[in-house]
This record gives structure tokens, C-alpha cells and sequence, in this order.
């Protein structure tokens, strides 16, 4: 049986950091992050986006979309919130830094946060389409479903998949274009061996700000998933630095 990943909600010091997943993702991509933040007592939030981790890759199509996980990323915010946390920084690997982005947008309470090699400006290559079916595949295998029937869920999701992406490249343009709403500092990070999206994402996203307001860090050699790979100390490193600059 393959345990379905939980949010996770680490209570520590006063002050909160929200880890937003990727698309196709879960909390399992910001556990690394999450126990680091943790222990140099800060508390954490990290959410499941909804339709995500559910054990069916069509539900991600089927219950998720921007505008619920725009408001997954409200909920999470106000139940900090509602506990007491005044000082809350917000981060989002890839699909999340754009929910990170819109938040510290509408929210000029947040005291900062940022991106993980995120298209908020969504140029060039992207090979998330490919990426998800491969995922979606290995899911339904881990689950014994095999032959016609892997094959009709499948042809489902490469059906349906495309006005998903339609909708969130939507979103990140109509983020995207408000950029200057965002007075917090930002932190922006990046790997130049990203073979997901184009690994200039993080520069062309750290132009679209004035040079002081912006953190920059790019990883040599480093792929997508920046919290659990090669990079993830370096990455953990830096955002424990710049939340001491912030808090």
C-alpha cells in the first residue's frame, strides 16, 4: 500500500514560512525544506494543492485548476493567521512560486517569499506535458493498472490535459504582469540544468524586478526539483539567510 502524502504542519518559533508544491507534486517535495526551517525554529506550513496526491492523476485535472489553487494558497495563509502568525514568508517550487508570486501580490502583509525554479514568465521550452503523462503512467503501474485500461485513463488525461495548461499559463501571465505590485524582498531560485522548464526562467524573472529588491541564486548543474536535489542544502542555505534578512 503506498502511503498517500499529508500536508504538513511543523509548529515551531514565531515566525511561519508556507511551502507551496509543484504541479503533479506534493508535500513530499518540501519535506527536505520543510524539517531544515524546522530546526533553526521556524514554523512551516506546507499544503496540498487540491486534486494533488490523491492516488488518481486525473484528479488533479478533474478538482484542481488556478483559480482553487489560488484559493488553496488564501486558506493556507489565514489559517496561519487564525493561529496567531503575524510574521509569514511564502515560497512556491515551480507551479507554487506562481501561487507564492500572485500571494505576496495580494497580500502586502506577507513579509516576504519567493520562487523555486517557477515560469512565472513563461517563455521557451516547457516539458511539463510529457513529464505529467510519464508520472501519471508510473502511478497507475505502482497501482496494478495496466493494459486497456491504463491506456483509456491515459487518452483521458492527454485529452484534458492541455486546457489545464492553457489556464495556468494564463495565470502566470496575468501574475506576471503585476509584478510590481510587490514591494517585499523576493527571493528568486533557479538550476541552469532545468530540464523542465528553460533554465532562464529565474533571470528573466529576476530582470522583471528592480535589481534591490531581488535574491537571486542559481545552481550549477542542478535540475528542477531544487528542494530535494543536488542543490537542496545550498537552496536551504540561502533561504534560511534571506528569511534572517526579512524577519
Amino acid at each position: 500500500m503506498i502511503r498517500k502524502p499529508t500536508p504538513l504542519f511543523f509548529e515551531q518559533g514565531p515566525q511561519a514560512v508556507i511551502l507551496l508544491h509543484a504541479y503533479s507534486g506534493s508535500s513530499n517535495d518540501m519535506r527536505i525544506l520543510a524539517r531544515r526551517l524546522q530546526a533553526e525554529n521556524y514554523t512551516v506550513l506546507a499544503p496540498i494543492f487540491s486534486g494533488h496526491a490523491t492516488g488518481d492523476p486525473a484528479d488533479i485535472l478533474r478538482l484542481g485548476s488556478p483559480k482553487q489553487w489560488r484559493q488553496d494558497t488564501q486558506d493556507a495563509i489565514a489559517s496561519l493567521q487564525a493561529r496567531g502568525y503575524q510574521q509569514i514568508a511564502i515560497f512556491g517550487l515551480s507551479l507554487g512560486g506562481l501561487f507564492a508570486t500572485r500571494a505576496l501580490q495580494e497580500h502586502p502583509e506577507l513579509l516576504g517569499g519567493g520562487t523555486i525554479a517557477s515560469p512565472v514568465i513563461y517563455r521557451g521550452q516547457t516539458n511539463v506535458p510529457t513529464a505529467f503523462i510519464e508520472m501519471a503512467r508510473a502511478s497507475y503501474q505502482a497501482q496494478n493498472i495496466t493494459g486497456d485500461d491504463q491506456e483509456q485513463r491515459v487518452s483521458w488525461l492527454k485529452e484534458h490535459l492541455n486546457a489545464q495548461l492553457m489556464a495556468i499559463q494564463a495565470f502566470a501571465d496575468t501574475t506576471a504582469t503585476h509584478l510590481d505590485r510587490i514591494k517585499q524582498p523576493v527571493f528568486i531560485a533557479q538550476g541552469d540544468a532545468d530540464q523542465m522548464i528553460d533554465p532562464r526562467s529565474g533571470k528573466w524573472l529576476a530582470e522583471a524586478y528592480p535589481a534591490d529588491q531581488i535574491d537571486f541564486h542559481e545552481y550549477a548543474g542542478a535540475g528542477h526539483v531544487l528542494t530535494v536535489n543536488t542543490a537542496h542544502r545550498a537552496l536551504e542555505t540561502d533561504i534560511l539567510a534571506y528569511l534572517q534578512t526579512i524577519f
